[in-house]
């Protein structure tokens, strides 16, 4: 059995993340895992055990293209840690798909799983394709043949994909049909994401925005903000975004801002959300829209004061150069790495508190999870049952984050990366090594 606790003389022999360029969400998250382990004085031999994946696996992609010839993509599949439980992580289809960055999305969804307290592990993986540029019977055989190659990893035991950049809920069937062609049996769990009618799980498409609301709630209890309504700016009108602008709103909240790759809409009374985003959907961008609003950059956006800020679109939109002129009082991050690592000293130093990713956006891997759950039961579960546990689980977490960081006097982000450590390093305590 392997001690947590670090031995005479091992304070600060832990390594450090090499220098890498801190505005990189990757490599943020990286440096945040050894910021955490250092803080909870993890032994180096468990410190080394959860940064390195307990498996990398690399598959050719041989795919008959529609015009006869054949070309051969790049596959591939890293899981992180299974100390809790199988592994569960993205598939993506990218053009520039680096092994480096399915490792930090590996390791990322560890954390994020134990942050949340649900039974599994990270895993990410996927292929080097460009969809965009690609037929859909393409795509089909890559897919396939990807999953082929990986069925002795894949299973609702062992590893099971979800989708993220590039695939949508056809993938994922695809996914499912493969393994179970090959199984001799229906296996619905290896694959979230999925048509409803395949056992995927309702309100998947809504689970991050619902998860953004609870934590708005909670925030806006901890953090005192009285303002009635309150103001409040989004950055991206896409699934996340644009589906929080839309339940926000109906809950009362005043949207003040809301913004798109082109610009952003501004209006101190309050936009007219259902319009703005009607108008955005038909024309494919919020520039143009009706309404007695200023249109500005994205970047005066952020100069606007308001209460809470929810940056829902690109990593990296706050930054070391715009976040000393940010005039939020609360961040509250939708996207993955929205704000960067020099930015997120910043604001803690002006007193912005930012509410990281890894738990403000965790909605999604909640319903991962429960559509998991849900083909392991073979019991559908109604919508009003869906948004209970997922309310119930992110208010567990935040509770549980915000106790850590009353402990030890540390920023919020530190502190939720400081639980999902120290919880996976005590699952790997428990297991041993098995040698």
């Amino acid at each position: 059995m392997t001690d947590l606790s670090p031995p005479p003389g091992a304070q600060g022999v832990l390594p450090s993340t090499p220098a890498l360029d801190e505005e990189s969400p990757f490599a943020t998250m990286m440096s945040l895992y050894d910021e955490a382990a250092a803080h909870l004085g993890v032994a180096p031999s468990n410190y080394a055990i959860m940064r390195k994946p307990d498996r990398e696996t690399t598959v050719a992609v041989p795919v008959q293209l529609d015009d006869g010839t054949w070309t051969v993509f790049d596959g591939y599949r890293v899981q992180h840690n299974a100390g809790l439980g199988p592994f569960i992580g993205p598939m993506r289809l990218s053009p520039t798909l680096k092994i480096d960055e399915l490792r930090a999305l590996a390791a990322w969804m560890t954390w994020k799983c134990a942050l949340l307290n649900i039974p599994l592990g990270g895993a990410a993986g996927g292929i080097r394709v460009n969809p965009k540029r690609r037929s859909h019977d393409e795509i089909e055989r890559a897919v396939r043949r990807y999953t082929a190659g990986l069925l002795d990893v894949l299973g609702p035991d062992r590893d099971i994909l979800t989708p993220d950049v590039g695939m949508d809920p056809e993938m994922m069937a695809w996914v499912m049909d493969t393994v179970s062609t090959h199984e001799r049996h229906t296996v619905s769990g290896v694959v979230t994401g999925k048509p409803t009618e395949l056992g995927g799980t309702s309100m998947s498409r809504e689970a991050v925005a619902i998860g953004l609301e609870v934590v708005l709630r909670l925030a806006i209890e901890t953090y005192r903000l009285d303002s009635d309504p309150l103001r409040i700016h989004i950055q991206g009108i896409g699934q996340v975004g644009g589906t929080l602008a839309r339940l926000l709103h109906g809950k009362g909240h005043r949207i003040t801002g809301l913004a798109d790759v082109t610009g952003a809409l501004f209006d101190a009374n309050g936009l007219d959300v259902p319009a703005v985003l009607d108008w955005a959907g038909h024309s494919g961008t919020l520039e143009g829209a009706p309404g007695k609003h200023a249109w500005i950059t994205n970047e005066e956006l952020f100069h606007e004061r308001c209460e809470v800020l929810f940056p829902c679109a690109v990593p990296n939109a706050i930054h070391s150069r715009n976040a000393p002129d940010v005039q939020a009082k609360l961040i509250i991050e939708g996207a993955h790495g929205p704000v960067s690592a020099r930015a997120d000293r910043i604001l803690h130093e002006r007193g912005v508190p930012v509410v990281p990713d890894i738990l403000a956006n965790a909605g999604g891997v909640l319903a991962d999870y429960f559509e998991w759950v849900q083909n392991r039961q073979g019991l559908a579960w109604i919508e009003p049952v869906v948004r209970k546990r997922l309310a119930r689980f992110m208010t567990e977490a935040w509770t549980a984050v915000t106790k850590v960081q009353m402990r030890h006097g540390v920023r919020m982000r530190m502190a939720a990366n400081m639980l999902a450590v120290g919880r996976v390093a005590r699952a790997d305590q428990s297991r041993g090594i098995y040698a």
